[in-house]
């Protein structure tokens, strides 16, 4: 029986959560690190490793599994996936040195891909007018599970040692695996999606680049905005470590708490999205990029003043990258509604590579000129992504007469459509009365009821 059904808030913030607890798994190893060298005998440097193997197997998840989301269940994917996650956590907790836990650090970061499973598989199950504030909503889930990991996963190592925060994490893992499981409702795969050989489905991501133009634009923008993130924060490390301010790595840190206000902004963000469209929200924090790279290049003074402007710096970057990511993601999940998981592989590959080069670029400038270097970098980087963004964009996805919505893919014959002139961002906006959620099949009277979840047959 198939039945159609939207996530109601109970639903929302369980899912919020899993993506905290999915990112966390990432970052937690950050706070333990010196204490893994202690405890296994071995020098800091190698235990830092822990933290490159688990990026290592993140990427390769990204690569390898996140696009399967196009052609398996999305209940199946995370409940698989967070089990086997739990499972590697168990297995670092446990390992009784320096080579098992890298191994288990790898299959930790390959698996804890659940956040990029549940943001497409969201943005299928709500309507167009509702898709960017539920976006928000996981994506602030995933900020506070960033910042509160590495806390936590501090406290804990701290107090009961550095198997503490992997074995507590473990338990979270599969709790949820357990949950999930019940929860969340079983959507439908695209048929055609199954029909690809693996090998050349796992090369879709690169020919959506090719072939869809508003994917290009989100994937440049984010990427800009996040090189210009990461460098903004590697080179701020490098300002508060050195002679214009003399302090330890634990005031980075604290700099970092600034980012928490994001929490609160990004579903703030996505109904700005649901109301204007992406285009306009998207240029607003491009603005706020900007003005940021203006403020932090007072941090170069020094003293009090110096460290008001990087902390109001920073927190103007966060939120204005933060936000803009709503927005982003909010155009590319409406470009092909059948390869959302590939359309977000492409999407975070990009924003990825374009944080490295971020971070790598500002080391050179910074070495070679100074903070004030760093700063330009910012606001160069910021300035493309707006010219990127004010160019025009080419046709994307169209509502259909049923109520759902189709990719405007050039291999796909389709009807003429007056509203094929319009960008994204206009049918977005357009859509709203006529798109609905994406069908989902529900046993009769199985559906999550208690989180909000009511089903009712069509």
């Amino acid at each position: 029986m198939t039945s159609r059904s939207e996530p109601g808030r109970g639903l929302v913030l369980l899912l919020a959560v899993t993506c905290a607890v999915a990112v966390g798994n990432l970052y937690f190893p950050q706070a333990v690190g010196p204490l893994v060298a202690e405890g296994l005998g071995t020098d800091a440097a190698a235990a830092a490793s822990v933290v490159t193997a688990t990026q290592i197997g993140y990427t390769a998840g990204m690569v390898l599994l996140v696009p399967l989301g196009d052609r398996i269940r999305h209940r199946t994917l995370l409940v698989v996936f967070l089990s086997l996650s739990g499972l590697a956590l168990l297995a670092a907790g446990c390992a009784p040195a320096l080579g098992p836990l890298l191994a288990a650090s790898g299959l930790v970061g390959l698996t804890t891909v659940a956040a990029q499973v549940v943001a497409p598989m969201a943005a299928g199950m709500v309507a167009p007018e509702r898709r960017g504030a539920v976006l928000g909503t996981l994506l602030s889930g995933s900020t506070g599970g960033m910042l509160l990991s590495r806390t936590l996963g501090g406290v804990l190592g701290d107090r009961l040692g550095w198997r503490a925060p992997y074995l507590v994490a473990a338990a979270l893992a599969l709790l949820l695996a357990g949950v999930l499981a019940y929860a969340v409702p079983v959507t439908r795969p695209s048929p055609q999606a199954g029909r690809v050989p693996y090998r050349l489905f796992l090369l879709e991501p690169l020919r959506l680049l090719r072939t869809e133009p508003e994917l290009r634009r989100s994937s440049f923008c984010q990427a800009m905005v996040f090189g210009a993130f990461s460098a903004a924060w590697t080179g701020a490390a490098l300002l508060l470590t050195g002679p214009a301010y003399g302090l330890g790595a634990s005031a980075v840190g604290l700099l970092a708490l600034v980012g928490a206000v994001t929490m609160l902004c990004t579903p703030y963000a996505g109904r700005l999205v649901d109301r204007h469209g992406p285009g306009p929200v998207n240029g607003v924090c491009l603005l706020g990029v900007l003005a940021a790279a203006a403020v932090l290049a007072g941090g170069g003074t020094g003293g009090t003043g110096g460290l008001v402007a990087l902390g109001a710096g920073t927190l103007l970057l966060d939120v204005a990258m933060q936000c803009g990511s709503v927005a982003n993601q909010a155009r590319v999940y409406a470009v092909r509604p059948d390869a959302r998981s590939r359309l977000g592989t492409a999407y975070m590959t990009c924003a990825y590579l374009g944080g490295t080069a971020g971070s790598w670029a500002a080391v050179q400038l910074y070495a070679a000129f100074g903070w004030g270097s760093v700063c330009g970098l910012i606001a160069l980087m910021a300035g493309a992504a707006l010219v990127r963004l004010r160019r025009g964009s080419g046709p994307a996805e169209i509502p259909s007469r049923n109520g759902h919505t189709r990719a405007g893919a050039p291999s796909e014959k389709q009807e003429a459509d007056p509203d094929d002139a319009k960008t994204t961002d206009e049918r977005l906006l357009s859509a709203k009365t006529a798109a609905t959620p994406t069908a989902i099949d529900i046993p009769a009277g199985t559906g999550p009821r208690g989180l909000g979840c009511p089903t009712r047959s069509r």
